[in-house]
This record gives C-alpha cells, structure tokens and sequence, in this order.
C-alpha cells in the first residue's frame, strides 16, 4: 500500500502545521464568487513562496506551473519534460452565516450584485480543496527529481455561480498554460473523513437555472373579473411543472425540477399584474436535459394561453455542464486511490444529483476529466449537508486524505522515477514502484 507515493518527500510536522494554518486562514476569510481578490493573493503568495511560476486567470483565478526536475550533466535545470495533468480546486464561498462554533469561523461579509451586503462562509468546503491542493503541490515541489512532468494547477473562482470555469477558459487558459492529458479535481462531502466515493461515467448532474417571469392584468381585489390573475397563473405553472419528472420521463432516467423562488404583489387587496418564479432542474443526459427544457417552455405558455394572458418570459439564468468522469480515466485514478488510501477506503459509486462547472475545464479542449468526493466529518450520520451553516469539516484526518488522494492521482499521470514503469510509459501511465 502507498508505493505510488513512496518517492515524494512526506509531509513533516513543520509541513502539516502549514496545512492546517492555511486551511484556518482560508476558512476564516471567505469570499463570494468572482470576488476572491484576497483569496487569489493568498494563493499566488503561497505559490511563490514554492518557487512556482503562476499568473491570474478568469479574474480572480490563479494558475501555476509546476514542473518536474529533469538533472544531467547538460542540464540542470527545471524543464518539466513529460506529461502534462491538471488538477482544479475552488475557492469562492457563500453567502451563508455561519453557524459551526469554530474558533476559527468566519465573520466575512460580502456583496451580492444586486448591492445586498451578506454574511459569506466556506460551507462548501472550497477551503479544503485550496488547502489540499497547494499541499500537495508543497510535496512535489519538494520532490522534484521523483516524478516527470508538468502539473497545472488550477485555482478557480466562481464554482458556486458557474461562471468561474468558463472564465478562465475564455481568458485563454489552455492558451496560456500547457496543454493536460486529463484535468482532475475533488470535492469534500457529507462522509468520513479518511474515505474517498469516486464514480465511473457522468459523475454529477448538469443544472439549469431560469426566470419565468407571467404577466397578468391588474385590478383591485374585490372585482377579479377585470384581472388576469397572475398569481394563479404562476400557481398552476408550478404546479403542472411538477409533472414532468413524474408524467413526461422514463422513471430510470433521474431528474429534478424545483421552483426555488416566488414572488408576486405587494398589498392582499390588489390582484398584481406580474408574478416571477425561479427554477432549478437537474438532469444526468444531454437528451434529458433537453426534453426538460422543451417542457418547461411549453407548460408555462399553454398555461398562459388558458387564462388569455401575454406569453411568459422564460430567462436563462445560468447552467451547470456534464460532469463526466471518462471511464479509462476513472479507471486509472481509483487504481491510484486504492494503492494510496487501501482499497476499503476507496467506494465506487453513482452520479450525485449535485453540479459542478469542472467539467468545462476539460471538454472545452477534448480532453477527459476526473472527478471525485472526499470525506470531512467524524462517524456516518446526521453529517451536516454543503451549504448549511453548520458545514465545518474537521482539519484531519480530512486535509491528509485530500492531500494523499490529489497526490496519487497527479502521480497516475506524471509517473515517478524510483523504479522503472510497466505498461504505457510513453503516456504517464502509473508506476508500480
């Protein structure tokens, strides 16, 4: 067990107390989506501290460069020859107050767009995987003659609000850094700490959020002959939405559409003339997706056209893309996560219903992508949920897990050098040594 590690220097105490302090800061100052200016210094700060090379992307985002050592005679130099990998972390919070009782818990606020100031929190973990990853990134910095190759490391912004993703790639990130044979990334869960879930194939759903906003016809409460009730109408909108995961889908293919939001009126004597709603919907396939939609755009303008009011207006808020973990891929990282953490720590498992902007990292250039889900908590039950106020994973041994599992799967792409390679080598297939 952990031979793929063997050749990368271990962490010292020295090393884990800088682990933890980096969690602490970065858990205590949280920033909302896009915002993350203190959280992008801090990290480009760390990385420099490193001696890797790094730039910003997307806005708040941060790149590095870390290559292997290749030392000869006629060179003696950092070239990083070999494969490339990517490995993403994110690093926005939310705005939630936070409620864990941690003596290093967040007293932050933030602004929405819309000018609301908010309590922000990490309580999605972004924390953790920041934290992780440079890390990890600390280990094989300092164990540069032990693996071949470059890793990319990605620090995100944005993952809360999926804009993070697709701003760096057109901010010309795979312009700018090399190109990866895979871009990997994790995700701290609900789960013990010390275990990691990974699945094969779609790891996550695809998310759609849109505005419908109905109009109506205004009139004074007493006489509703002369409205169109848009209250109403909206009602029965949400109400016949619901049946298209129970009515309209094969029940093998999962779905769900929630309405999140609904607002209409401002005083009980007034029927309004508008009423907005918002909704979610979750779906696993392309095709799914798209019959959802279909339905959605249908539903809200024949139940508009029933009660003779204008057409509705249906607003694309924003959207969540495949997240696919490409089954050879996924293959050769859980092969990793097994010999790093022991097979009985290591469990395959489905999609989740949950979403994540990941995915856009890797199809943007064709290029197969790897994702997979950590453990924060003590024990198995009533573990709080992402975003709850009361998300505050324990620092070990979830940091460590993090960091072993980041490490052995740079390593399933990279390779090292203790001993020769079996299989492919050409490609940065896993050393056995």
């Amino acid at each position: 067990m952990n031979r793929t590690l063997d050749p990368i220097r271990p962490l010292d105490a020295a090393g884990r107390e800088h682990m933890l302090s980096i969690y602490r800061h970065l858990h205590a100052h949280p920033e909302l989506s896009m915002q993350e200016h203190a959280t992008a210094d801090f990290i480009a700060a760390e990385l420099d501290a490193l001696g890797i090379e790094n730039f910003r992307c997307g806005g708040t985002g941060v790149v590095g460069l870390l290559r292997s050592a290749e030392r000869g005679a006629e060179n003696d130099g950092v070239n990083g020859s070999g494969p490339v990998v990517a490995f993403r972390a994110d690093t926005d919070g939310l705005p939630i107050a936070e409620d864990t009782g941690l003596d290093y818990a967040s007293t932050a606020t933030g602004v929405l767009p819309d000018g609301t100031e908010v309590p922000v929190m990490h309580g999605c973990g972004h924390d953790t995987h920041v934290a992780a990853l440079l890390t990890a990134a600390r280990l094989l910095a300092g164990s540069p003659g032990a693996w071949s190759g470059t890793v990319v490391l990605v620090f995100q912004p944005g993952e809360e609000t999926a804009a993070g993703a697709r701003a760096m790639v057109d901010d010309g990130l795979w312009d700018r850094a090399p190109r990866p044979a895979a871009v990997l990334g994790q995700h701290v869960m609900p789960l013990r700490a010390g275990t990691v879930t990974i699945a094969s194939g779609t790891a996550m759903a695809m998310a759609d959020a849109l505005r419908v906003v109905v109009r109506g016809r205004q009139s004074h409460g007493s006489q509703p002959q002369h409205s169109v009730d848009p209250i109403v109408l909206a009602s029965s909108m949400v109400t016949r939405l619901q049946t298209i995961v129970s009515r309209e889908l094969d029940p093998q293919d999962p779905a769900v559409v929630t309405v999140g939001t609904f607002h209409a009126g401002l005083k009980e004597n007034i029927i309004p003339d508008r009423a907005e709603f918002t909704l979610n919907i979750r779906t696993l396939t392309p095709a799914v997706r798209a019959q959802v939609l279909a339905a959605v755009e249908r539903i809200v303008s024949a139940e508009a056209a029933a009660s003779g009011a204008p057409e509705p207006s249906v607003e694309r808020l924003y959207d969540f893309p495949e997240n696919y973990n490409d089954p050879d891929a996924a293959a050769r990282v859980t092969a990793a996560l097994d010999d790093a953490l022991g097979a009985e720590n290591v469990r395959r498992t489905g999609p989740l219903m949950g979403s994540e902007d990941f995915g856009h990292l890797g199809s943007s250039i064709g290029v197969p992508t790897v994702y997979w889900m950590f453990g924060g908590f003590d024990g198995d039950e009533d573990l709080p949920v992402n975003h709850s106020p009361h998300f505050g994973p324990v620092p070990e041994p979830t940091l460590t897990t993090a960091t072993r599992a980041a490490l052995a799967a740079l390593l399933a792409w990279v390779g090292t050098k203790a001993a020769p390679r079996t299989g492919t080598e050409s490609n940065g297939e896993r050393s056995d040594a």
